[in-house]
């Protein structure tokens, strides 16, 4: 394993740097600790020949300039709550409703956990690499309560594993789910739409939505419509039997295929380059994302890129959206003498 740290530049009179991370298979892990974002993952297809499979920018001052999430952090909780309120006990809070079109509250706010530079330290063994990202964020920070310690572990191994392990705890009663937003194309970043790649999600049931993007509170079989992914499924296949082909869900991972305490969640597979992306995890759910609104306005990435709708994809593993307000949902609260502990990692290989 190799490592080089080299300076990025700098955020509210902090250093930001750029780390990379890289295995003797050639596989290249880059990684900022502004936002914790992966800038680029060079993945090698069945032949050996390398790809960057994350959608993303070359330099700091593009990120900053504004972006969809591309590779970040999000939290303190990532995705939708309704309305920005929600309550604990008797304390009632009131978020701001940061998502224009629809009038929610979204990962975390309009200065997220992705708008920070974070401190790290670095964990070096034979067989992998990891960074500790952390940071302190105080109380009523994005109108949150209780002030929360994090730690965001991205690690990269010899045996082509990414892992993203998080870390929290509170002093007061409070609220978290935190993922990583990473968008994928295992053509390679700059290939184009995603339709054609295979996935598998280990769900049988999914949490609908409302036009606002809001759990209804249903929870329903995926039989039957184009959010059947339980067996190996060409993406644009089930997108023909979507109104606009837009897939933003929150799957129920059912948790029947485990490898010690991960659940099997997904298994992308892009035939032309042959490469696999497995992602486990100790998270209940899975928000699958087909980038349908990238093209709302334009993104130029890497190389001058232009990424489009369907350029990539996110595989989110998380609790479920807006669980603050659904009581039948799994808990996303966070007590003082609790500890937040949710793992996931991403298998990459060829067949």
């Amino acid at each position: 394993m190799e490592k080089i740290i080299e300076a990025y530049g700098e955020v509210d009179g902090k250093r930001v740097d750029l780390i990379t991370l890289k295995n003797a298979q050639g596989m290249t892990l880059r990684v900022t600790n502004y936002g914790c974002i992966v800038t680029s993952l060079e993945v090698p297809d069945r032949e050996g020949n390398l790809a960057d499979v994350v959608l993303g920018y070359e330099s700091l001052e593009r990120y900053l300039a504004g972006h969809p999430f591309f590779g970040a952090v999000a939290g303190r909780f990532a995705n939708r709550i309704k309305d920005g309120r929600f309550a604990i006990g008797s304390h009632r809070y009131q978020l701001e409703t940061n998502e224009a079109p629809t009038g929610q509250h979204l990962h975390g706010g309009a200065r997220g956990f992705d708008k920070y530079v974070w401190g790290y330290d670095i964990e070096e063994s034979k067989g992998a690499i990891l960074v500790h990202f952390h940071r302190v964020s105080p109380d009523g920070e994005s109108g949150y309560p209780g002030t929360m310690q994090v730690t965001h572990t991205i690690g990269l191994s010899e045996a082509n594993t990414l892992c993203y392990d998080f870390t929290a705890t509170s002093d007061l009663p409070t609220i978290v789910n935190l993922v990583n937003h990473s968008y994928y194309n295992l053509a390679g970043h700059d290939s184009g739409s995603v339709a054609d790649h295979e996935l598998t999600l280990f769900s049988d049931f999914y949490t609908p939505v409302s036009e606002t993007m809001i759990p209804t509170g249903e929870i329903l079989s995926v039989a039957g419509t184009g959010l059947d992914f339980r067996s190996p499924t060409v993406i644009g296949d089930n997108m023909k039997a979507i109104d606009g082909g837009g897939i933003d869900n929150n799957f129920i991972l059912n948790g029947k295929q485990k490898d010690g305490d991960y659940k099997l969640a997904a298994d992308l597979y892009d035939p032309k380059s042959g490469r696999y992306m497995k992602v486990l995890t100790t998270q209940p759910a899975i928000q699958f994302y087909n980038a349908f609104k990238l093209s709302n306005r334009e993104w130029y990435g890497r190389n001058g890129c232009k990424y489009e709708a369907f350029g990539g994809l996110c595989l989110e593993t998380q609790g479920f959206p807006d669980a603050p307000n659904r009581p039948h949902f799994p808990s996303a609260v966070l007590n003082p003498g609790e500890v937040y502990h949710h793992r996931t990692i991403h298998r990459f290989g060829t067949r």
